[in-house]
């Protein structure tokens, strides 16, 4: 039996988009147990489309799923899948299934699944590999924790310095271990320091008998094995590269880190960013469920709850001014909001500009001076429009001036502390992102309920 919609002489090459009707299909078939029609569904799916699958669906459609398809899984689904939930995935499948998948993948995808598992779950992936494969991948695990040793693949493609193009080629013919994906021959002198790589668009348009040293690319760079992967992140970002070699403390060739390693880092890098930015841990993920979200997101809102009870006292100052003027209170909001809306604005470029390593101390002062004379702009801009609008709603020239002054002065604020909160957060070693928007958060709103209600004290009671 075919589920509508799904024509079986599709093609395996075809692309078949995970959209809602095919996702509602699959959960039937689920539920029917039609273990026919389930695989009719899914075969045609990319391995990333299936894992998507696999994360937005609840726990125990999961585990039913599974038990009806396990025997298809393999290795590409298992390294897509969101940490999260892999090891509750390992744990529904087959011995033999995980056995057959975990075989199927390159080492460094065997390590990046091994980082997220608990020790009896990582016995079971290495008890499935050769004998080969679980050394180099139990080498790469002796590496320190997000270093470049953990992130490369230990199939690499080398050659020697003094071979010709035609040699090169010979061998990669001959060769039936070759990694699924590579993007450079290694030339390696006899101590196995790689001293240069050749591209495979250059090897295959140059003639047999020219030297591979003749043709190696420039900007060749090779990585320690103990650098951080965030470097390593940004080396191939700033760079260009596609791969490079990773060297161990002698400088012997002991792996390769590739271009989709070092942007599936970067991309982890952005995400655990923005999550910080707004006070949620990085490891949230949509399969969570409520008393884990909760966990991770009360911390913060009850250190926001702490900050904001600044403002709350800076307000009791000024109980006798809005109680004699309860306009004030309408509208005081108004500044202080308008500045967080600032700061946040000015926080997220010094943040992104940190992250990526464009904004420095070489620079920093140039930038700070720009966010305060943008601030300072903003500021008059805004303070016509507001000035103008309380003067016509209130008819109190005065009280327009009052909002006027207070948005400026809280721009400017604003302006400053989204620059210098990051980068002295950033010079005392923490996190940029982590603590930033609580800091701006609390600087906007007590400076600009300050300045607001001071002014409104002096000019109007």
């Amino acid at each position: 039996m075919t589920e509508p919609g799904f024509d079986p002489k599709l093609r395996d090459d075809v692309h078949i988009e995970l959209d809602r009707s095919r996702i509602e299909a699959i959960l039937e078939a689920v539920e029917r147990r039609d273990t026919e029609a389930l695989t009719a569904l899914l075969d045609p799916l990319h391995a990333a489309d299936i894992a998507d699958l696999l994360e937005q669906i609840g726990p125990s459609e999961r585990r039913d799923l599974l038990s009806l398809w396990s025997g298809h899984m393999d290795g590409e689904i298992l390294s897509e899948i969101d940490e999260s939930i892999r090891e509750e995935v390992i744990h529904y499948l087959p011995r033999e299934v995980l056995t057959e998948a975990v075989r199927e993948l390159d080492s460094d995808d065997v390590v990046d699944i091994l980082e997220d598992l608990e020790e009896p779950q990582q016995e079971i992936i290495l008890g499935a590999l050769e004998d080969a494969d679980r050394v180099a991948v139990e080498q790469a695990m002796a590496f320190p924790e997000y270093s470049a040793g953990r992130l490369m693949q230990r199939e690499t493609v080398v050659a020697p310095q003094d071979w010709t193009v035609g040699q090169a080629i010979d061998f990669l013919r001959q060769e039936e271990w070759l990694p699924d994906q590579f993007y450079h021959v290694i030339l390696v002198d006899p101590r196995m320091r790689p001293i240069g790589h050749v591209t495979l668009g250059r090897l295959l348009a140059s003639k047999r008998d020219v030297r591979l040293q003749d043709i190696t690319e420039e900007g060749f760079r090779t990585i320690r094995a103990t650098e951080e992967e965030s470097e390593v992140a940004y080396l191939f970002n700033q760079y260009h590269l596609i791969s490079a070699p990773v060297v161990d403390e002698n400088d012997r060739l002991v792996g390769v880190i590739t271009i989709d390693d070092a942007m599936n880092v970067l991309d982890a890098e952005h995400e655990e960013d923005i999550l910080r930015f707004a006070g949620v841990s990085e490891e949230s993920s949509l399969a969570d469920g409520v008393v884990d979200t909760v966990r991770q997101r009360l911390p913060w809102l009850v250190v926001n709850l702490f900050t904001a009870s600044l403002s709350a006292v800076v307000i009791s100052f000024f109980e006798d001014t809005i109680a004699a003027l309860v306009a004030l209170a309408a509208l005081m909001p108004i500044v202080a909001s308008t500045g967080g809306i600032g700061g946040t604005q000015s926080l997220a470029v010094a943040v992104r500009a940190l992250a990526t390593r464009s904004l420095t101390s070489a620079n920093a002062g140039r930038v700070v001076r720009r966010e305060l004379l943008t601030g300072l702009v903003n500021g008059v801009g805004l303070a016509i429009i507001l000035g103008l609008a309380g003067y016509l709603i209130f008819g109190e020239p005065m009280l327009g001036v009052v909002l006027g002054l207070a948005m400026i002065a809280n721009q400017m604020v604003a302006a400053l502390g989204g620059a210098l909160v990051p980068l002295t957060l950033n010079r005392l070693g923490f996190d940029p992102a982590l603590a930033s928007g609580t800091f701006v958060t609390t600087l906007t709103d007590v400076m600009g309920f300050f300045a607001f209600l001071g002014l409104a004290t002096v000019f109007l009671i």
